[in-house]
């Protein structure tokens, strides 16, 4: 696995992105520099176009017009036809206070054509530059011009524009070494994460993965820790379940093989040992078929993707009838099974399935339950469905171990111990089946009060 052409990637396009960014940021400042004339020139005509506005609703008073000339650094002038009337005539750039034809019959056409507003951009001569002149009709016969400099910002914009290539060149610098920090914060830790993760993979579970300043690499830390966890766990089950399937291969195949030579060289010419020794080689071997059999079925109820075979009966019925095939334990090891449920209770189910979860719950009681040899088995309606609770007295779970006791031959002193019916793979098979039927199920144990496996099958 190569961290390197991650690592490039990342970079490249940490730096393309910032780049794009920086040259978005350049053109706006190249703009600025640019268009500085224009947004000056806008900037001016609406502050004498807001100007005017306050001049029509104060009408004809001197006061006012002379301090808004002042204030605003423009010069204003009253005509009524035959006086001129100017206010503020030293604002720089004044158009009004010399003699100048171009504006004289500007402001002329003004009055005589009776608009009530008219503006103009033209050049001051004195200056060289462009210069505002407005006019408002206050009046019959008066009229209000106002008249504002455009200062040159030519040379301000070159300013600017000399100043925008370093300022670009600053920009792209910091863009770059930015990049580098930004992939080298980020990508060290994934580094370190993904060789880590390598071993990992390669079989070294004493690996860890530190917390780092950034959330979402120290999530990725917690997930890679929480998975080598579980990993070391499934290689415990897995050296347990060998471990475990072995023995109970071995004793039987044992079993089979010694009493399999006694037929053959001792009881082959004695009937009734000849008999008991093939019973145990028979027992034996239905013993191994149990065990392959859980084994097959796991397996497929792990991997199967075939749908369940739904339909409505009555698990009173079926609990009844599973109970039956236990009677030889009552008879014969005084093994009691107390019931209590109604008379029926319709479920929607795989049947044959829910028959083999309540039958492994019912075999598992029987391997566990206490002296008095007793096994509840109750029944209760609830509000969608019913409550199956399969109960033994033994001797508990530890609360440690409770969410373990679903994986196959899990036990909490490690020591296999031979099961009187089944094989170990019993509640596995049952997690696996309600699982699929989406029923809900668990576990309430106390030390010294025994176990209480329960599952809700729908109504």
């Amino acid at each position: 696995m190569s961290t390197r052409i991650n690592t490039n990637s990342f970079m490249k396009k940490t730096l393309v992105l910032l780049v794009v960014f920086s040259s978005i940021i350049a053109l706006l400042y190249i703009s600025q520099a640019r268009l500085l004339n224009w947004y000056y020139e806008r900037y001016k005509i609406n502050s004498v176009e807001e100007i005017a506005t306050k001049i029509k609703k104060q009408g004809e008073n001197e006061e006012y017009l002379e301090q808004i000339s002042e204030s605003s650094d423009l010069c204003i002038e009253v005509y009524d036809g035959e006086e001129h009337e100017i206010y503020n005539e030293h604002a720089k750039g004044c158009m009004f206070r010399g003699p100048n034809n171009k504006i004289t019959n500007l402001m002329e056409d003004m009055y005589k054509s009776k608009k009530n507003e008219e503006f103009y951009t033209i050049i001051n001569p004195e200056f060289k530059s462009k210069s505002l002149l407005y006019g408002i009709r206050l009046s019959e016969g008066k009229y209000v011009y106002i008249n504002g400099q455009l200062e040159s910002l030519d040379q301000a914009s070159r300013l600017i524009t000399k100043q925008s290539s370093y300022v670009i060149v600053v920009i792209f610098i910091l863009s770059i070494l930015i990049a580098i920090f930004i992939s080298n914060s980020i990508t060290k830790p994934i580094r370190e994460i993904t060789a880590k993760a390598k071993r990992m993979g390669e079989g070294d579970l004493k690996v860890e993965f530190e917390h780092n300043s950034i959330k979402e690499i120290d999530d990725l830390s917690e997930t890679l820790n929480y998975a080598k966890e579980e990993m070391i766990k499934t290689d415990d089950y897995r050296r347990d379940l060998m471990a475990n399937v072995g023995h109970d291969l071995k004793t039987p195949l044992t079993l089979i093989k010694s009493y399999a030579e006694m037929v053959r060289d001792i009881s082959y010419k004695d009937e009734e040992k000849r008999n008991k020794h093939l019973n145990v080689i028979i027992n034996e071997t239905d013993r191994l078929n149990v065990l392959v059999n859980d084994i097959l079925t796991l397996s497929k109820l792990e991997v199967s993707e075939s749908p369940l075979e739904i339909k409505e009966y009555d698990l009173c019925k079926q609990i009844n009838d599973i109970i039956g095939k236990f009677e030889i334990l009552e008879l014969t090891e005084n093994y009691h099974f107390v019931t209590n449920m109604p008379k029926k209770a319709m479920v929607k189910a795989d049947e044959n399935k829910i028959n083999q979860v309540i039958y492994n719950l019912i075999n598992n009681a029987i391997n566990y339950t206490g002296e008095d040899l007793t096994i509840n088995i109750n029944i209760k309606e609830e509000k969608n469905g019913y409550k199956i609770e399969i109960i033994d007295s033994g001797k508990g779970i530890d609360k440690k171990d409770i969410k373990h006791v679903w994986n196959r031959y899990y036990k909490t002193d490690k020591k296999h111990r031979r099961n009187k019916v089944g094989t170990g793979l019993g509640l596995s098979i049952v997690k696996e089946i309600l699982n699929k039927h989406d029923f809900k199920y668990g576990v309430k144990s106390e030390i010294g009060k025994g176990t209480n496996f329960w599952f809700i099958a729908k109504k």
